[in-house]
């Protein structure tokens, strides 16, 4: 059935997310403080690791970097498109009303953890090809082991950002449900090429993430997301407009 990839990830951040709140009391704030610099740190390196595997191959010994101007053009052209739509203030307004209204946690990381973990669970080349998988072969492998990752994930993050983590089940629900069903008209125009400029771009927004959590959220990475998609947006122009001409 289409859509099994993203329920089971629900679950799986909504048990890993109640497993980290459990965790959060026993922990004393000296190694909250430890444990979020680790996973700054441990989140910048899954980031570099993306971005050098996105745009990185070795040629006669030399290693070669592509996608270079197509990224910076990218991230220019999406976080004007980001800033004018605010991305980042209706998160946190998302992650306001469901504090207001679900949760008797006060504290003020909440928004930060709702914010944090959606980019964390839905920036990423597994979200959208596994949302592809079970749209169009109704196959969820590739959803259900990243959906383990994040389990993982989920506990961190609950532990020291508080409740808010287990509600950016939200915003997964909706960005792999929106590909999932609309799978069979954009995946024709995710090529290799696309795929691997969309994981740049992602993976740079991943490292961004970690260098939030060592300097407060400095950064409006949801304002940025756009720019993911415009590799993709751009191919499915040039597609169409060929068809033609």
């Amino acid at each position: 059935m289409p859509g099994t990839g993203t329920i089971v990830n629900v679950v799986l951040v909504i048990i890993g997310s109640a497993i980290g709140l459990m965790m959060k009391k026993a922990i004393p704030e000296r190694l909250k403080t430890s444990m979020v610099q680790s996973l700054a740190l441990a989140t910048m390196t899954i980031g570099l690791t993306g971005i050098i595997t996105a745009s990185c191959t070795a040629a006669g010994g030399k290693i070669e970097s592509s996608y270079i101007i197509m990224m910076v053009v990218c991230m220019a052209i999406g976080t004007f498109i980001g800033e004018m739509i605010n991305i980042d203030k209706r998160l946190e307004n998302m992650g306001a009303y469901f504090e207001k209204k679900f949760s008797a946690d006060s504290s003020s990381t909440f928004a930060q953890g709702f914010v944090t973990a959606s980019l964390v669970f839905c920036v990423g080349s597994m979200a959208i090809l596994g949302s592809l998988n079970d749209g169009i072969l109704h196959d969820p492998t590739i959803l259900v082991t990243k959906s383990l990752l994040d389990m993982i994930m989920s506990v961190v993050f609950a532990s020291t950002l508080g409740v808010g983590v287990m509600f950016s089940v939200v915003t997964i629900i909706i960005y792999q449900g929106l590909i999932t069903l609309c799978a069979s008209l954009i995946s024709p125009f995710l090529t290799g090429v696309v795929i691997s400029q969309m994981s740049f771009i992602g993976s740079i927004l991943i490292m961004g993430i970690g260098f939030n959590f060592l300097y407060k959220p400095v950064l409006k990475l949801a304002n940025m997301l756009p720019a993911m998609f415009l590799p993709l947006l751009w191919y499915m122009a040039q597609s169409l407009v060929g068809r033609f001409f």
